[in-house]
């Protein structure tokens, strides 16, 4: 487990049993604590002290999207494995063997994220790094598997459930920068996980200096995936090393480099404490740009004025609205996930509300095994309504920006639900082994490599 002191900063979190002792003495329900006691064996959760004291609105809970973000809820399980872990509390062996048999039914990693996005190098996996898109490596430092809290509807809950088989991690930025050396198309390093801002500046220095080394000129973007802003603003402002990493970050601007700091804003009230905004005003003090993304979700932003007055603050402090995500199908999705149909109705609405400034986010959009999937709609065409689709980026480049349709249904909440509307578009969906899938594909299959 991680403590306190591995997280390289000074913030506080509440996880395991506590947790379910914080709702009960916040909340004074007993059955929500036994709840959160339950749905915790399975999916992970942690909270810090910023959100339980600046963004939870405990006269609300557990009705408040703020608790909803973070805190278990008993129908984020089928109740068919609530029921069976509840009855294997007390029993250790049996309780791991149920825990590891529904983990293994939520696709802990969606997007053949291990199977398909996990590069070679000198003949061997490079472990810790994902290169999907040409442009785009994504590196998963090791000290940086963790976050301040975890979001409960997070896509990548896999990383910190404590299996070293679902777990993705480096080892170490000698590895990373060899592939880099040897991929000049990389013009874009993410740094990801997890959240990299929960290292000590000197974990994460070795990663950041190497990437300045003569020799890398490529990589004109450094990008830092965090959530720090809304759970432990702190990190950028009186923690210990605040003013040690900011002079970090800072050192890829005055290389000549980018740096994007990819902030993920769930709801309008994360960006609402004094010290978020003098974090955000820290991190545009050494020339960072900010970007920010977030899925729609039931329970926590499924209402367009959320949405559209989350991108007014975010323009008003400096971020781009960047992207807005489909749920994935992982982990809680049967809670969390809405038809697409939905989804794009909220987008549409809250874009529609909002100046061009706050139109830049792009949406919604699937981050599926072949590529971003934006969703633009839904067409009534001679054969009957359809999805109005294209892709953003993708395995195969020549797909991206060329319009294609599904069949319309109602109920879909993923790409692997949907159905193409006619031969031509078969060849943008995957090949599927069922009857009458025949048609064109592209012409190639794999990624960049």
């Amino acid at each position: 487990m991680t403590t306190v002191e591995e997280l390289g900063s000074a913030t506080r979190t509440v996880s395991g049993r506590r947790l379910a002792a914080l709702v009960r003495e916040r909340c004074q329900d007993a059955n929500l604590a036994h709840e959160v006691e339950v749905v915790s064996r399975v999916l992970p959760f942690k909270v810090s002290h910023h959100v339980i004291d600046h963004l939870v609105d405990w006269q609300s809970a557990p009705d408040d999207p703020l608790y909803r973000l973070v805190f278990p809820h008993r129908d984020m399980l089928d109740p068919g494995h609530f029921g069976a872990v509840e009855r294997a509390l007390g029993d250790p062996p049996a309780l791991r063997a149920v825990v590891a048999g529904i983990r293994g039914e939520l696709n802990p990693h969606p997007g053949d994220q291990l199977t398909r996005n996990i590069p070679h190098h000198e003949g061997a996996e490079l472990s810790g790094v994902q290169h999907k898109y040409a442009q785009t490596a994504l590196v998963f430092p090791r000290h940086g598997q963790t976050c301040h809290a975890y979001c409960s509807y997070c896509f990548r809950w896999a990383q910190f459930v404590g299996d070293p088989q679902l777990r993705m991690a480096d080892d170490g930025p000698q590895h990373v920068i060899r592939y880099l050396r040897a991929h000049p198309e990389v013009t874009d390093v993410l740094f990801t996980g997890g959240d990299p801002l929960v290292m000590h500046s000197a974990r994460l220095k070795p990663y950041v200096d190497a990437l300045l080394e003569p020799g890398l000129e490529h990589v004109t973007t450094v990008r830092i995936g965090t959530k720090a802003l809304s759970f432990h603003p702190a990190r950028l402002v009186t923690d210990p090393d605040a003013a040690e990493m900011l002079r970090l970050l800072e050192s890829v601007v005055r290389a000549g480099r980018s740096l994007a700091v990819m902030v993920h804003v769930s709801h309008p009230r994360e960006l609402r404490p004094d010290v978020t905004r003098r974090a955000v005003a820290a991190l545009h003090g050494i020339g960072a740009q900010l970007w920010s993304q977030a899925p729609v979700v039931r329970h926590v932003n499924d209402d367009p004025r959320a949405w559209a007055d989350a991108w007014r603050a975010q323009l008003v402090l400096g971020i781009h609205p960047y992207y807005v995500f489909v749920e994935r199908d992982t982990g809680a999705r049967r809670y969390f996930g809405l038809p697409l149909r939905r989804v794009h109705e909220i987008y549409r609405d809250a874009v529609a509300t909002v100046s061009g400034l706050g139109r830049t986010a792009r949406g919604p959009v699937m981050s599926t095994a072949e590529g971003k999937v934006v969703v633009d709609g839904v067409a009534e065409l001679p054969g009957g309504p359809a999805f109005v689709l294209r892709f953003l980026q993708a395995r195969v480049p020549d797909l991206v920006g060329r319009p294609f349709h599904a069949r319309f249904d109602p109920t879909a909440q993923w790409w692997s639900e949907l159905v193409p509307f006619s031969p031509y578009d078969r060849a943008f969906f995957p090949v599927r082994d069922e009857p009458g899938d025949e048609g064109e594909r592209p012409a190639a299959q794999a990624g960049p490599r």
